[in-house]
């Protein structure tokens, strides 16, 4: 029984051991079987991921190349991601070349397409053509070179005027929209200014509109004023694509009633404004012994409008139709200079001193170098048998005037404009269109300053012949201004 008990211990050891040498030797079989399987797979990546090596590493000695220069061993594995300083090397494969910048799409011919070249040869051609117009710009100015542009004729050009259709511009008020208020005759809107030495380069308003890019033109003075600028809106509103882009700012119409608006052209960032001054020197009243009051003109003080007027980049002035209205002309406790109201003061005299009022407002707050000045000369005016408020008409002139004493009419308004603006330290255009307008007994409202809507005949006792029809006359007053910022770009 004790032999049989010890000899079962020894059988158990015998058995553990003998199991685990089979495991161990079973295991060590399925570790190199598949070592040995995975061996090829990982095969492409020795190159990348090396094993380590237990021995010290030995220093390689230095390669030479063909030339017996030492020749870098790693250079040829170095992979630049920067493609930019990626030189193109013809010993490289292509399909292991490593590049991080996109390539280019091939076109048909097989040829890589530059994309820096082609931006580059865009720029050029753009440089190319603004220096073809600029050359044409230059050719153009310099014939107006020693041009008077204020001396010439009218001749008729149907292609060219008129520059707008009547009826399409909506800022035209009703007293010059003559056309709509029942005008038949329209040769009046065929004429284009022609001075004696030079022809007018072609509006554009496309043009004119870069001109103004940026910046505010302001028209400053009387209703001939105003009409000058509903002109222009209307002038300007040609070289729009989208005329929804142009808008008076504050929403208003325009209408005789106010004096003030503002018009906004979205696309060039630049307004054209309107500011009413009569006299372009400060309106006032007076009380008098009765307790009424009586107006006052302080030829001595700047308009009180003046505040707006130096915002402006380019400025158009004009004063003269209020000066020979009854009060103004008569001049009886009117005028005035400092607190003292002169009894009786000469008219004449009086827009000497205003004109110089004007002037040195100008010389001391314009800046020549960022703001340009123009002064409108004094419109005709064609009155027959009396004056606007006597009786006096133009109606059924359908020709400008081809012959007579007028045609050579300078009133001594413009005398003095031209004595006030020379001795001036600020430089300022006359725009001299006396002279011009001299011709056109045939471009005013006349009777036609008014809608007819109910078929009546039209009042004859008062007319107007001295503002006029738009389109009309005034386009081609900023025609003048469009070739003076011609000039002035190349002056």
């Amino acid at each position: 029984m004790s032999t049989s008990s010890s000899s079962f211990p020894r059988t158990i050891v015998s058995y553990t051991l003998s199991t685990s040498l089979f495991i161990v030797f079973f295991l060590c079989s399925v570790f190199l079987f598949t070592r040995r399987a995975l061996e090829p797979s990982l095969s492409p990546y020795h190159a990348d991921i090396p094993l380590p090596d237990p021995r010290p590493p030995i220093e390689p000695l230095p390669s030479k190349d063909l030339n017996g220069k030492p020749h870098d061993a790693d250079a040829d594995l170095t992979v630049d991601t920067n493609p930019k300083k990626e030189e193109a090397d013809p010993r490289r494969d292509d399909d292991v070349a490593v590049n991080t910048k996109p390539k280019a799409t091939e076109d048909s011919d097989g040829a890589k397409p530059d994309l820096e070249d082609e931006g580059a040869s865009r720029k050029e051609e753009s440089v190319e053509e603004n220096n073809a117009e600029s050359a044409e710009e230059q050719a153009v100015v310099e014939k107006l070179r020693g041009c008077d542009l204020y001396k010439g004729s009218w001749v008729k050009d149907g292609d060219e005027y008129p520059l707008y259709q009547p009826g399409s511009c909506p800022y035209v008020d009703d007293a010059f929209d003559c056309q709509r208020n029942g005008r038949r005759d329209s040769d009046y809107l065929n004429w284009r200014w022609k001075p004696d030495g030079c022809d007018l380069p072609r509006f554009n308003a496309t043009d004119f509109l870069e001109k103004l890019r940026g910046k505010s033109l302001m028209l400053v003075g009387d209703s001939m004023n105003r009409n000058q600028f509903e002109s222009m809106l209307c002038v300007l509103r040609e070289g729009l694509s989208d005329k929804s882009r142009m808008y008076e700012v504050h929403g208003h119409n325009i209408t005789k009633g106010r004096g003030y608006f503002v018009f906004k052209f979205e696309d060039y960032n630049c307004t054209v404004e309107f500011v009413r001054s009569h006299f372009l020197v400060r309106e006032g009243v007076r009380a008098n012994a009765q307790g009424n009051t009586n107006p006052t003109l302080s030829i001595d003080r700047i308009d009180k409008s003046n505040g707006r007027w130096k915002r402006a980049n380019i400025l158009v002035f004009n004063t003269g139709h209020w000066w020979v209205h009854g009060k103004t002309a008569r001049g009886k406790n009117y005028y005035k200079e400092g607190d003292f109201i002169y009894p009786k003061f000469d008219a004449t005299e009086a827009y000497r001193r205003a004109l110089k009022t004007w002037a040195k407002w100008i010389d001391q707050n314009v800046n020549p170098q960022k703001q340009l000045v123009f002064y409108r000369g004094y419109s005709s005016a064609h009155f027959r048998g009396g004056e606007w408020d006597s009786g006096g008409s133009c109606n059924g002139e359908k020709e400008p005037v081809k012959k007579g004493s007028i045609l050579d009419s300078y009133p001594l308004k413009m005398k003095i404009v031209d004595e006030a603006i020379k001795e001036m330290q600020v430089p300022v255009i006359l725009l001299n269109v006396t002279k011009l307008t001299n011709f056109r007994k045939d471009g005013h409202p006349s009777i036609y300053g008014k809608i007819n809507l109910d078929g009546k005949k039209v009042s004859s006792r008062k007319q107007d012949c001295s503002h006029w029809c738009l389109p009309g006359v005034p386009d081609v007053w900023n025609h003048l201004i469009y070739v003076s910022l011609l000039l002035q770009a190349h002056s």
